[in-house]
Order: C-alpha cells, then structure tokens, then sequence
C-alpha cells in the first residue's frame, strides 16, 4: 500500500490530459488527486483513493473549487536575454519597417539583441530571467524550454546554456536546454566560417560539457538553406543532440519536409507549411508547435492554419515564444488567443500546451498528464470549469502550483 504525501481534493473540476481521454482533457468532478513523494500516485474519488492508499500522513491541499490540471509546458522559449528591443517594437507596432526602424539609429532584429548579450554578464542574465520565470510560475508553467541562439559565437552561445543551467539549480521550473547557435548570422563573421564554428566548435563543446538536450536551426528565406539546415543538424545528431527545427515561419523552402525526413522532435512556427506535408509530418511523429502570441505580436500577414493542421492529424503543441520581439510569460494567454484567433477548442488548446507540449520535448512519458507514475507537476486555477480558461480574456494566474510534489507557488485565501 502505497504512502500519500498529498491530497489536491475539492475540486470544481480535474483534467487528467490523458493521452487517451476521448473529450481530450480528461475532465471529471469529485476527483482528487494523490501524491507519492514527487509522483501522482492515483486520481479518482476520495473513496476510491484510500481502498487502496495509505492517507493516514497525507497533506490536505484545497482547491477552493478550482480547476486542477496539469502544469503547462512552455516548449518554445528564447528566455535568457539582455535588456529590450522595446523601441523597436513601438516603431514596428506603428506600421515602420525594419529598414525605416534602422535609418532612425535603433537597432533590429537578433543581431541588436545578440549585441547585447555580448556585454550582459551571467549573474545579469540570470537575475533578468528569473524574473520572467517568477511570472510563467504563477501562470501555471512548470517546465520551459530555454534556447540559445542571441550569442552568435562560441563564447556568448555557451555563456548562455550555463545561464540554462544555473536557472534550472535556482528556481522551481525545470529549464530543458536548447541549442541554437544557427538561429541567425552575426555582423562579423562570414557566412561560412561561422558554420564551421557552429559544427566544429560550438556543437562538439555543448555536446563535451552537457549544455543541451537539443539542437535546433533556423531555416528560412534569409537565414539558414534547408541543405546548411541538414549538415549542422546532423553534426549534432553525431554528438548526441536530437534535432528541433524553426521553419516556414516567413516563406516555403522545405524545412518541414526535411524535418519529416529528419523525423524532429519538433518543427516550429509553420506559418508558410505546404499542406501537402501535413501527412509527412504526422507520420514521422514529428509535433508541430505553434505560437498564437509570436503572430498576434509581429502582426504576421500569414498567422499559421491550425484548423487545418489539425484536422489532418498532426499533432500541435503550443508555446508562448517568450523572446525580446514577443515578451509574453502566460500560457493561459496563448490558450485565449489559440481558441479565439486560430479556431482551437479549449480542449485543443489546453492539451496542445500539456501532453503535446511534453511531447515537443521528449517528456511525454513523465509529465504533461496527471496519471499515474508522472511527475506531480500541477497547477491550480480559480475557475470553476477548464472553458473559463479561454473565455476569460487577460487572466490566467494560477492560485496554486506544485512540481514534483512540492508547492512552489500558492495564493489561495
């Protein structure tokens, strides 16, 4: 029998986000949920519960009625980077573009952000993005993803994953670490002898020294070629980094093609993908993250077909883009503007930012679901039941969050 160390009871509502829950959330009252140590140990009634379980030591949590669900998984993040692009957002929000925005003395783009960073120290990096972190906390966010890709060269790249890293030792939030050295190409360098910097340099010492789980590039118009794409994505296959891609996010030149192929964890953005290769996806497994708030913020001319996508069976995640062009700390936010703008059901849109969103990160099989042996990430919202989550516009802050069993974040009266 085993021992409960909590009990989230008093519920409006459970959501499980089952993998196999037929209304896709796994929605069900007078359910509690049961921890062991860091991992749920069972969900069902309170009598059920303790037929089976020992209480007799078990912390009551109350969730004064609220809606209790998984934590969310931010799966695409830019979090650590120094000071603002906020001047060039103000221009670019008053219809100014990027070359008007340059002719007027401010700097654009990853490369004025990766300037920056070359400056910033890491205490500074970290202190800034704790702060961001305090904020998707109380938002319901456990786990985040977290890339490089404003250093642009081998120095600032690695500072940033020890940023990662030492993030990861501080706070609550599991931080799952990314490479992103090809996410643009610096003001200094040549274009091909910064690729060999990525494959000769930067990938052989992330991989040495642990810094990343993942390795990502950019591929589009104006960045990286989808055949540049496949060489520094297979350089890091070599050194044991598994392959995310941007792509298709401002034209059409085959990276979402080339992640089938590649079979990706992920391919991210897909505003341009062709739907011929929605099945090329969904068959090689590879999740689809999307981002509502990153197309709502630059004003994207082409936001991404969701409905589509998922009516052909491809498998979406949602993420926030957290980034200095899209500063957002809220996944409740991102499921409000994926239901109302992108025709995703609140059901959709929660399991696309819980189970699939864990997916986009090869976690699936510990956390993104309340179920039995997972992680005990939860988060608690004052709502009574899950659609509140996209019906009301501008909320979202938890009023209780717990990871790996412990609460970590609490505002209930």
């Amino acid at each position: 029998m085993a021992q409960i160390t909590a009990i989230v009871e008093n519920a409006g509502q459970v959501l499980t986000c089952a993998d196999d829950a037929p209304d896709l959330v796994g929605a069900s009252q007078h359910t509690v949920v049961a921890i062991s140590g860091a991992e749920i140990a069972a969900t069902g009634t309170l009598a059920e519960i303790a037929a089976g379980h020992d209480l007799s030591a078990a912390e009551r949590i109350d969730a004064h009625g609220g809606l209790v669900m998984p934590g969310f998984v931010d799966c695409h993040t830019h979090l650590v980077f120094h000071k603002s692009r906020v001047e060039e957002y103000a221009q670019k929000v008053r219809g100014r573009s990027a070359d008007e925005i340059r002719a007027m003395g401010i700097p654009v783009g990853i490369t004025a952000t990766a300037r920056m960073m070359r400056e910033a120290t890491k205490e500074q990096l970290v202190a800034s993005a704790a702060e961001r972190l305090e904020h998707m906390l109380a938002c319901g966010t456990t786990t985040v993803e977290s890339k490089s890709g404003y250093g642009l060269n081998t120095a600032t790249e690695i500072k940033m994953l020890e940023v990662n890293q030492l993030l990861g030792k501080r706070q609550p939030i599991e931080i799952v670490s990314t490479f992103l050295g090809a996410h643009e190409f610096p003001d200094d360098k040549d274009r091909d002898a910064y690729i060999t910097e990525i494959m000769d340099e930067m990938i052989p010492e992330v991989a040495r020294r642990g810094l990343a789980e993942f390795n990502d590039v950019y591929c589009d118009d104006g960045y990286y070629t989808v055949a540049e794409t496949r060489a520094i994505l297979q350089r890091g296959l070599e050194h044991g980094l598994k392959i995310k891609i941007h792509t298709d996010a401002y034209s059409h030149i085959g990276g979402s093609t080339l992640a089938a192929e590649m079979k990706a964890v992920s391919a991210d953005h897909m505003n341009y993908t062709d739907p011929s290769e929605y099945a090329l996806l969904r068959e090689a497994g590879v999740v689809c993250v999307v981002m509502p708030a990153l197309d709502f913020a630059v004003g994207h001319t082409r936001p991404f077909d969701a409905r589509a996508m998922l009516d052909a069976g491809v498998t979406l995640a949602l993420a926030t883009d957290m980034c200095p062009g899209c500063w957002l700390e809220s996944m409740p936010f991102v499921v409000q503007l994926a239901c109302r703008l992108y025709k995703f059901s609140p059901a959709e849109a929660i399991r696309a930012g819980t189970l699939h969103a864990a997916r986009a990160l090869k976690r699936e099989d510990r956390i993104g679901s309340l179920e039995t042996g997972k992680q005990a990430d939860i988060a608690v919202f004052p709502y009574e039941r899950y659609e509140d989550m996209a019906y009301r516009l501008g909320r979202g802050r938890a009023s209780l969050v717990m990871k790996a069993g412990n609460v970590v974040f609490d505002e209930r009266v």
